[in-house]
C-alpha cells in the first residue's frame, strides 16, 4: 500500500477518530453551550443564532449517535432536554483547553472577527457579575451604537437570574450602556477597562449613580479574561 492510499484509508489514530466527531465549529459551540448549562433546542438557538435549525438538529443527532449526549423527555419542553453522558463530560477539559489556547494564541483573530451580535449578547448577559448589583431587579439597557439592527438589548438581573430581551419588556431602565460592538467585545475580553473607554468617549454610561460608580465591578467579562496572551510574553 503506498503512502497516499494509507493516508486516505481508515486511520488507527485515536485523535483522528475524535476529530471525525468534534472537528467542526458547530459541534464545538454546541458542546460549549452544554458545559455552560444549556439543555434545550430553543436555548441552543438563542446562544448560537447563526446555526440554522437543520444544522443544529443534525449535530445533536450526531452527538446522540456517538453517545456523547442523550435526549431525555421533559414535561416542560416538548422537544425534551439534552444531557451529557460520562463520555460527554470527559470532553469538558478538552473544550476548555481549546478555549484557553485560543485566548493565548488567537486573541487578535477572535477580537477582529465578524462577531454575531446575538451570540455576543448571550455571552454578555450570562457573564454579568450579579454579586455587585443591588438586591432586587436591575434593568440594564445596552445600546450598540454602530448597528442598525439588533442594536438595543435589555439585560434584566434579579439575584443570580439574568434574562436577555431584544425587545422592550416594559421595565424601567436603571442604567444605560452605549458603545460600538467592537468596544463592547474589547470590554468583555478585558482588552480595555470601562473607565478608559468612558474617558476616551468610546463608551457612555448613564443612570443610577450607584450603578455608574460600581460599573467596572458588575460589567460582564469573559470567564477566560485572566488568560494572558502569548504575545504579551514576548
Amino acid at each position: 500500500m503506498d503512502e497516499k492510499t494509507h493516508n486516505v484509508s481508515g486511520s488507527l489514530c485515536p485523535a483522528m477518530a475524535s476529530a471525525d466527531i468534534l472537528g467542526d465549529k458547530w459541534t464545538l459551540l454546541l458542546l460549549r453551550e452544554m458545559f455552560l448549562g444549556t439543555t434545550r433546542f430553543g436555548g441552543f438557538q438563542k446562544a448560537i443564532p447563526r446555526m440554522s435549525p437543520s444544522i443544529l438538529s443534525k449535530r445533536l443527532k450526531t452527538l446522540e449517535a456517538a453517545e456523547i449526549i442523550v435526549r431525555k423527555p421533559s414535561p416542560a419542553a416538548q422537544a425534551g432536554e439534552y444531557r451529557l453522558t460520562r463520555s460527554g463530560r470527559e470532553l469538558g477539559p478538552i473544550v476548555e483547553n481549546m478555549a484557553v489556547w485560543g485566548m493565548r494564541w488567537r486573541k487578535r483573530s477572535i477580537a477582529a472577527q465578524d462577531c454575531d451580535v446575538g451570540g455576543f449578547m448571550w455571552d454578555f448577559h450570562r457573564t454579568l457579575n450579579t454579586q455587585w448589583l443591588p438586591d432586587g431587579k436591575t434593568v440594564i439597557l445596552v445600546q450598540i451604537s454602530d448597528r442598525t439592527e439588533l442594536n438595543t438589548w435589555w439585560v434584566i438581573a434579579n439575584g443570580d437570574a439574568v434574562d436577555l430581551c431584544p425587545d422592550d419588556p416594559g421595565h424601567d431602565v436603571d442604567i444605560y450602556l452605549t458603545a460600538s460592538l467592537a468596544v463592547l467585545v474589547a470590554l468583555w475580553l478585558g482588552d480595555i477597562n470601562l473607565k478608559d473607554a468612558i474617558d476616551a468617549q468610546s463608551a457612555f454610561i448613564e443612570g443610577d449613580r450607584h450603578l455608574i460608580n460600581s460599573a467596572q465591578d458588575w460589567m460582564a467579562q469573559s470567564p477566560l479574561i485572566g488568560v494572558q496572551s502569548a504575545l504579551a510574553e514576548r
